[in-house]
């Protein structure tokens, strides 16, 4: 289900997030929960100047449900870090600090670097292609006018080598810190000419990925996640 993001701020008023109806009414949490889920990660909270705070009432008019499973799909939300609840004032997407986002990226490059350690023994050949294949029209650079392209495929990347790296529980713990780094990934990609480095980064890593070196892999995966650690100490001023 295709679900667009419009985001209107009027004076200090909640954030109001166009999100369509929910046409099967058998799991509404879980439903409820995707949906908002979805929306949250595409409002690209690092740009927003202020606070985006939602309501709760709207959103359940939107989706064409009870506020009850908008409430229980919220409070996952808010165990899972994308939102919090401030007491009488409504509940806000959470914006990480950059010490958060710096220590996110740190696990991130541990995950990243053991499921390029797994590949180089595991994977076949036609897996690893595929990757390769990612990059097939930019290894000549990334055009700014490509760069929102880009930015997709460097995602898309990044969960490729998780999953490529064929261990179940490495995936799961993954998974919920990925949703978290594609949004600080979609802010920075475009910062210091950091899309024409990652692509360079990116081949390289490919080239030791085929080549079945597997401490190679490793150290570039890793250095490579570093790297945008060190990025955001440096430049994301944007973050507390």
């Amino acid at each position: 289900m295709s679900i667009e993001t419009n985001i209107q701020r009027v004076g200090i008023g909640a954030a109001k997030l166009a999100v369509a109806p929910l046409e099967d009414t058998s799991t509404f949490k879980n439903r409820a929960y995707a949906a908002l889920k979805d929306v949250i990660v595409s409002l690209n909270i690092y740009d927003q100047p202020h606070e985006v705070r939602l309501d709760e009432r709207q959103l359940a008019q939107s989706l064409g449900v009870s506020r009850t499973p908008v409430r229980e799909a919220m409070a996952q939300l808010e165990r899972e870090g994308f939102v919090h609840s401030v007491p009488r004032r409504g509940i806000y997407v959470v914006r990480k600090t950059k010490r958060e986002v710096i220590e996110m990226i740190q696990v991130w490059a541990a995950l990243e670097s053991l499921a390029a350690r797994l590949i180089t023994q595991h994977a076949s050949d036609e897996e690893i292609a595929t990757l390769r294949a990612m990059f097939a029209t930019f290894e000549d650079g990334a055009p700014h006018a490509k760069l929102d392209e880009y930015s997709e495929v460097n995602i898309q990347f990044h969960q490729a080598i998780i999953a490529m790296g064929g261990n179940g529980i490495l995936v799961n713990l993954a998974e919920n810190l990925f949703t978290h780094m594609r949004m600080i990934r979609r802010k920075t990609i475009a910062e210091e000419d950091r899309a024409d480095r990652s692509i360079q980064d990116h081949l390289a890593i490919i080239q030791s990925l085929e080549a079945r070196d597997t401490d190679s892999a490793e150290v570039l995966v890793r250095n490579h996640a570093l790297g945008l650690a060190d990025h955001v100490s440096r430049y994301a001023t944007y973050l507390a």
